[in-house]
């Protein structure tokens, strides 16, 4: 059933309205990419809406009614609501994502591929036949060719496939599945309700000026309703909006949202709102609503066909290439397509962004886009699925980038490498070769050989070296803590005096708990430690003082209670520092795997204590990066000094030259099941969610989990799907209850190497879950050697001078 409204009304342009929107007349409003304006129109006049019925559409038959709690919820404190349940999963079909692993069409290819009909898109459609009733992969391949070859930009086939093939077929089926889900949860059903709804804007001519799809359309309330799955607004959009709100001056607008507005969608959908409050006097014209959607597309994956990477993949350890098709190996999943669409540079990011926002015309990209993730911020959170055969199951956590347009994340490929090699090499060494030593008298012994050959030992060295200048940097004497800890020494000739010292970082206990097959790495957090030590090698400014014991006591309590607090929230924090945490986060889990390896045999046990980094070489930029680069920096820090302050006292000057570091062990605490539980609610779920959906977040929070495993298969991903209740209910105001309660997302997978989801039958408190037996498991225990870092000193040497003779 269609329905069909017609009205006119008089044009009338306010000019604050003008210049609030960025326009300058009629011609302004036209021209709009996208939003069938004509750009020789004339004013509006006019506006004819028309749509099919959502039950009919969505639901497979029309209700008699519509039911009173029909609609979206109301905050009645504002113009913006926030659904306070957990998140839910909707499904969308992707069968062409099983072919990501097809490369271009060789000369043979292209000729197979045009042999149906000299016309493109006959022959396409021909071979589109031909795949539907053979449904062989070999010629679904055919008509993926043929549809490729009849296009005219030019593209290679990598980015006609992901950029136009599948981007079209997300469009088709995306923004379809998440209208249908919206139907669904708020029964948008009966006779009110419109969906699809077109409408059109003429001049006082007849002449159709503009055009505009809503999602949704309320006959009776005269509200319409776009719905956005990434809540995602486009300003070409808006400006429709506009225009149709000027002629239509009693009906309303509201958008919906399957993600968290970020700051600037919430401010567009506020700017539109106070516009029409202040144009027609009445509160709350426009509207937006989020409640937490995760989408996951249905593909299954072909052997031969699907793209499968190495990235934590114990079967791939011999593959040279990052991409093995055809073989048994690999993983797949929505961490390595994330990864895959994002840039390499900034600007490369920038141009993918761009592009993608253009080709995204039902806002179905996962929120912030192919830029939408902070990638430095990527760390390994949750490993499993360990059954001999399958490899292994992951998820990924890192935040979101706060303005992806402007800024979009990239670099995504060498830090999800970074994380998965250390991983591997932390397995492959056996433990007594896991260390580093930066210490000046020790330049034979600075790091095992073939840990040097690998990124997770450079990044070990190299945050030993900064830790020891962010020391000499927390002691700048023009810093408030600064002043206060040379004031706090103790003196010689009225001078401060600190004695040499070694200075390393060691893990404090992680926030583990086992469960669900698996692991998740909750809090992995780094600990600043330092203790006094003597050296051999001269520093700068020749000898220092000869302090007592309680002397040096008195120094060291300063370093501990002033500087070291610095320092360590920059070893937790700092992004300098980030790929520091994502090797360790990367330990933990080894450490695990570690374990299960040694209960029963996993995919890992040819690789774990072999020896053998050879797989997992250092990697561009730092191919040809060399252990003794660094232990010369060092030296001649801790010779030189890296840092010269000047401080006075009592009329005199006195110079102080900073050198000096070391690294080291690594606790853990496993959480008990009732604190995981209400310290990371839903955690587990969105875990099982990551590996299905490209656009995971946690709860409302700027947080995303991106996953995989070795199958990839998102065929079975679920939702619970509810039919609508006609059953009348009190109309809604305030907190939101339609007819399907706020529930955690669907059923997990059954996919194997998954996530399972039956519990332990007991879980101990404290230490880790139950693993089969009554003795908790000690994860970690041998950790402590893997990060060993004995190492050098930050070490101080006074030296004084009288007024300025000392430059």
């Amino acid at each position: 059933m269609n329905g069909s409204i017609h009205t006119s009304r008089g044009w009338r342009l306010i000019g604050r309205l003008a210049a609030a929107c960025g326009l300058a007349g009629a011609m302004t409003l036209t021209g709009l990419p996208g939003s069938g304006l004509d750009p020789a129109a004339a004013a509006p006049t006019s506006v004819k809406i028309g749509g099919q019925r959502c039950d009919t559409k969505h639901v497979g038959r029309p209700y008699a009614t519509t039911p009173r709690n029909s609609g979206f919820p109301d905050d009645p404190t504002g113009n913006f609501a926030v659904w306070a349940g957990d998140p839910k999963n909707y499904n969308y079909a992707l069968p062409g994502q099983a072919y990501d692993g097809l490369g271009a069409p060789t000369e043979a290819q292209k000729t197979e591929a045009r042999s149906q009909d000299p016309d493109p898109k006959k022959n396409y459609d021909k071979w589109a036949r031909i795949a539907a009733a053979s449904g062989k992969p070999s010629d679904k391949s055919m008509e993926i060719y043929a549809r490729y070859l009849a296009n005219k930009e030019g593209l290679s086939f990598k980015h006609w496939f992901d950029k136009r093939y599948i981007r079209n077929e997300t469009n088709n089926h995306k923004g379809s599945s998440f209208e249908r889900r919206l139907v669904k949860d708020f029964q948008l059903v009966g006779p009110d309700w419109l969906c699809e709804v077109k409408v059109e804007v003429f001049d006082e001519n007849g002449k159709k000026i503009a055009e505009r799809r809503y999602d949704a359309y309320n006959q009776r309330t005269k509200e319409f309703n776009e719905f956005k799955s990434n809540s995602k607004l486009r300003n070409d959009q808006l400006k429709v909006d506009r225009m149709i709100a000027e002629v239509k001056k009693d009906h309303t607008f509201r958008f919906n949202g399957g993600k968290t507005f970020s700051k600037g969608e919430r401010a567009k959908i506020d700017r539109f709102n106070r516009e029409l409050e202040q144009s027609r006097g009445k509160p709350n014209q426009v509207r937006g609503f989020q409640r937490q959607y995760n989408a996951i597309p249905q593909t299954k994956p072909i052997r031969g066909y699907s793209q499968y990477d190495k990235w934590f993949a114990p079967g791939c350890a011999g593959a040279t290439a990052q991409a093995a098709p055809a073989s048994s190996c690999g993983t797949r999943g929505p961490a390595n397509d994330r990864i895959k669409g994002s840039g390499r540079t900034l600007d490369e990011a920038r141009r993918i962004q761009a592009e993608a926002r253009r080709l995204d015309t039902r806002g179905t990209l996962p929120r912030g886009g192919p830029g939408g993730i902070d990638f430095t911020t990527l760390e390994l959170r949750f490993v499993g699925g360990l059954e001999k055969g399958k490899g292994m199951a992951y998820s990924m956590k890192a935040d979101l980038m706060p303005d992806p347009d402007e800024t979009p994340g990239f670099g995504g490929e060498a830090k999800m490498t970074m994380a998965s090699d250390a991983l591997f090499t932390w397995l492959a060494l056996t433990p007594d070769r896991m260390w580093v030593n930066l210490n000046p008298d020790q330049p034979e012994t600075i790091m095992d050989k073939e840990f040097a050959k690998t990124d997770a030992g450079r990044v070990l060295l190299q945050a030993d070296m900064e830790m020891k200048r962010d020391y000499g940097r927390a002691m700048d004497p023009e810093t408030e803590v600064g002043d206060r800890f040379w004031d706090s020494l103790p003196r010689r000739n009225g001078f401060p005096c600190l004695h040499s010292g070694r200075y390393w970082i060691e893990p404090e206990p992680a926030q583990v708990r086992e469960q669900d097959g698996g692991l998740y790495i909750l809090d992995a957090p780094l600990n600043v430690k330092s203790v006094a030590q003597k050296y051999d090698t001269p520093g700068p400014g020749g000898e220092g003082c000869d302090l007592t014991e309680a002397e040096i006591k008195q120094g060291q309590a300063s370093i501990d209670t002033m500087l070291t607090p610095i320092v360590k929230k920059l070893v937790n924090e700092s992004p300098k520092y980030a790929d520091l945490r994502r090797v360790y986060t990367s330990r933990v889990a080894a450490e695990w795997i570690r374990q299960q390896d040694a209960r029963k045999a996993s995919d890992f046990r040819p690789i774990i204590d072999s020896n053998d980094v050879s797989r997992w070489p250092l990697r561009a930029p730092h191919a040809d990066w060399d252990k003794k680069t660094v232990f010369d920096e060092m030296v001649k820090s801790f010779k030189e000094g890296d840092f010269r302050y000047e401080l006075k006292y009592g009329g005199e000057v006195a110079v102080y030259m900073i050198g000096g570091v070391d690294f080291t062990k690594v606790p853990k605490q496993n959480i008990s099941r009732t604190r995981f539980q209400v310290e990371n609610r839903t955690l587990d779920t969105t875990t099982r969610t990551s590996l299905q959906s490209d656009d995971t977040s946690y709860r409302d929070t700027d947080i995303s989990y991106a996953g995989g495993d070795a199958s990839g298969d998102t065929s079975g991903g679920g939702d619970d799907d509810p039919t609508p209740t006609p059953t009348p209910h009190p109309t809604q105001t305030g907190t939101p209850r339609p007819t399907d309660t706020p529930t955690a997302p669907g059923p997990a997978p059954s996919t194997p190497g998954t996530v399972p989801t039956t519990p332990p039958a007991h879980t101990p408190d404290g230490g880790l879950a139950d693993t089969g037996s009554d003795t908790p498991v000690g994860l970690l225990v041998t950790v402590a050697a893997a990060l060993a870092a004995v190492g050098g000193a930050l070490t101080w040497w006074m030296r004084r001078r009288r007024g300025d003779s000392a430059r």
